[in-house]
């Protein structure tokens, strides 16, 4: 099967070696239907993959190790791989992170931006990794979106979890519950609706994109009855993006909104935070689910699940998330105005 020269260039970083990165990578890649609309290259570690294709018993692969993505053969039964780490076997049958593998994860990621900035491939995806390996290699991140955002120099960004029924964004992430109200700010939810707004148009393709925002109490605060932040800070930020000429609804209460955008009525859902988002989201697409980050100069999409050691390793990980992951990637690329010829 020979590949189209116009098929987007999709990098895709291996995640933490020891977590199920690998092998949900690997078995991603064994569908032909996915070199049918990219060219799929990992930028990881050549012997964790080797090891892996063992797992699986899926040795006929053929690996083609390159230094540009530009060498790439892109057809299935191949894997173009840009070997970026050496892990040494007993790293990885620890199963659990340590420097050595954090600090790996953390270069994966460094070279699949700087591939994206200089336009070598067309879109990111990244397998995922944990907070714990990137405090062990010393690193000042907590995640994947604040590395991302920094090595991009982006300061105005968010994370939306994407399927097919359900799209939400956070206003704010990692941050304990009892902190989230005094981090909310007119300024901050407005900035969320207006990326949200620019990606269902540039990334979706969605003209005339229909938004809801989500309260942060129960009832919507009930007319401050259970709280004053939708009227002193949810509604403002609402009306000033309803006159920026976009469509926007809110506050909602929380325990409806999700059903009315499932239902069709809104494209997207803006979180106050973390759970409120994630567990309507996770609740449809827990296998299905893509995280992409809004507002950066670079397309990235990513699996909506965590590393999962305890059953790394073990050949039964579902790979489910990571190609719909591709294939979102795939799309995004295809809708952008720019497109990069590998």
């Amino acid at each position: 099967m020979k590949p189209l020269k116009n098929l987007p260039t999709i990098g895709i970083t291996m995640g933490d070696p020891v977590g199920i990165g690998p092998e949900i990578l690997i078995k991603a890649l064994n569908d032909p239907k996915l070199y049918n609309i990219c060219k799929p290259v990992i930028i990881g570690d050549l012997h964790v993959i080797q090891q892996a294709l063992k797992l699986l018993n899926l040795n006929h692969k053929n690996i083609n190790i390159i230094d540009d993505p530009k060498q790439g053969r892109y057809m299935f039964n191949y894997l173009d791989i840009m070997n970026i780490s050496n892990i040494n076997i007993n790293c990885f049958k620890l199963l659990k992170p340590n420097s050595k593998t954090g600090t790996a994860t953390q270069e994966y990621i460094i070279k699949g931006v700087d591939l994206a900035l200089k336009n070598r491939i067309s879109a990111l995806v990244t397998c995922p990794i944990t907070k714990t390996a990137l405090k062990l290699a010393g690193s000042k991140f907590h995640g994947h979106t604040e590395l991302l955002a920094h090595s991009t120099d982006t300061k105005d960004y968010a994370m939306m979890l994407a399927g097919k029924k359900l799209k939400v964004v956070l206003v704010t992430i990692h941050i304990p519950l009892s902190h989230v109200a005094a981090s909310l700010t007119i300024n901050g939810i407005v900035k969320k609706i207006n990326l949200t707004h620019i990606s269902l148009k540039k990334h979706f393709n969605i003209k005339n994109p229909k938004i809801a925002v989500a309260g942060l109490n129960p009832h919507a605060g009930e007319a401050t009855m259970f709280g004053y932040e939708e009227r002193n800070i949810i509604a403002p930020a609402v009306k000033l993006a309803n006159k920026e000429g976009l469509t926007i609804d809110g506050p909602l209460p929380p325990d409806t909104v999700f059903y009315q955008a499932v239902n069709g009525k809104y494209d997207a859902v803006i979180c106050m935070y973390h759970d409120q988002g994630l567990i309507a989201f996770k609740l449809i697409h827990f296998k299905d689910g893509v995280n992409t980050t809004l507002g950066l100069p670079i397309i990235r999409t990513s699996v909506d699940h965590g590393t999962a050691y305890d059953i790394a390793w073990k050949g039964i990980a579902d790979p489910s998330s990571l190609v719909e992951a591709i294939k979102m990637a795939a799309f995004q690329a295809n809708n952008r105005h720019e497109r990069f010829e590998i």
